[in-house]
């Protein structure tokens, strides 16, 4: 099982507003939205592999889908 990092993050109360939100709607808690957004955004600019297929586990998080 992967290991998870608590990080202390300083955010614009705007950008944090919106985000809740945005996770509101997905039915995912504030964490959580936040660390999909920063996935996406990496496998996208190529910094993260794609999920592991055999595994079904998110690459670098040892998350199940």
């Amino acid at each position: 099982m992967s290991e998870k990092k608590a990080f202390p993050l300083r955010i614009n109360a705007r950008v944090l507003e919106a985000v809740q939100h945005w996770a509101d709607d997905e039915l995912r808690s504030l964490n959580a939205q936040i660390e999909y957004v920063l996935r996406d955004a990496l496998r996208r600019n190529g910094r993260l592999k794609a999920p592991n297929a055999d595994t079904g586990e998110n690459a670098g998080t040892g998350e199940s889908e």
